[in-house]
């Protein structure tokens, strides 16, 4: 998982599968405290998300 900003700065991991997912934190639908901090986001670098759009067979973002 590689991290970066969107044009509306909110954090954008690119997965290993291809896919683009925002990763927000945004309580209490979605708890990813870990995205406010470069030293939570550099933590989380390697670390495996569950992708919708694999679920999905959607074509890769890039």
């Amino acid at each position: 998982m590689l991290l970066r900003k969107d044009e509306e700065n909110h954090w954008v991991a690119r997965l290993a599968c291809g896919h683009f997912q925002h990763v927000r934190h945004n309580p209490p639908w979605t708890n990813r405290p870990w995205v406010e901090s470069i030293e939570g986001r550099n933590s989380m670098l390697g670390f495996l998300l569950t992708c919708k759009k694999c679920d999905e067979n959607a074509p890769r973002d890039y």
